[in-house]
């Protein structure tokens, strides 16, 4: 299967690509950084493209059967707009391709909902305050690229992942059409999910919540390497 990844040179996206490879696909990385990604393989071709610039996109959707989106940007008090955009000039890319299947990675504080894992620091300080200051931006453009997909006619799934983290292996993450209670996904894990979209229709017309139990962090955790750089 050919399939094109944007937001390929991000964390997420570069295992995308790794396990795509590894699973015998033909990838389309799209970056708009393309000297700067490390991956390189027989079955794969690194684009260059913004997802601003609408031929662009066009020429890198162009032959695929699948497309993955895990385009993102860090949180910004200044609006942001780059998740509607790719949401934007992809889906109308795969209109004019005939591409159908579409999975893209959004967030759970897009729709956020208590967690029993989170307890009252992160259930009633954390994410109501992280929603309301500088991922405020952020969250209203997700919202707007989950309803552009959703409206865009394709073969869609959003993925919504929880707190990301960084893990060696692929672990049996929990994932779900209903809310779930996991505070953390690995990002080996929102990958895996990513990728078997591309092949499977089980969540097609659905959004989806992720999680990982196996190795997650503890929110304390969390708090000491973002405030200290000590885990």
């Amino acid at each position: 299967m050919r399939i094109a990844v944007f937001g390929a040179n991000g964390p997420t996206g570069r295992l995308v690509v790794r396990q795509a490879l590894e699973a015998d696909h033909e990838i389309v990385a799209v970056t708009r950084r393309p000297a700067e990604f490390p991956l390189i393989g027989e079955r794969l071709t690194v684009v260059r493209a913004d997802v601003a610039d609408e031929p662009a996109t066009a020429r890198a959707v162009d032959g695929v059967d699948a497309v993955l989106s895990t385009v993102g940007v860090p949180f910004a008090r200044a609006p942001i707009t780059v998740y509607s955009t790719a949401a934007t000039t992809i889906t109308n890319a795969m209109i004019r391709f005939g591409v159908k299947r579409l999975a893209v990675v959004s967030s759970t504080a897009v729709e956020p909902h208590p967690h029993s894992e989170g307890g009252f620091l992160l259930n009633r300080v954390m994410q109501p305050l992280l929603a309301r200051t500088i991922g405020r931006s952020t969250y209203a453009d997700m919202r707007a690229m989950e309803q552009i997909v959703r409206d865009s006619g394709l073969d869609w799934t959003v993925i919504r992942s929880s707190g990301l983290f960084d893990a060696d292996h692929v672990s049996p993450y929990e994932v779900s059409d209903g809310p779930l209670d996991g505070v953390f996904t690995s990002r080996a894990d929102l990958a895996h999910c990513l990728l078997a979209q591309a092949t499977e229709d089980r969540f097609a017309g659905r959004t989806i919540e992720i999680t990982t139990s196996e190795g997650a962090p503890t929110l304390l955790q969390v708090i000491r390497r973002e405030a200290f750089g000590r885990d």
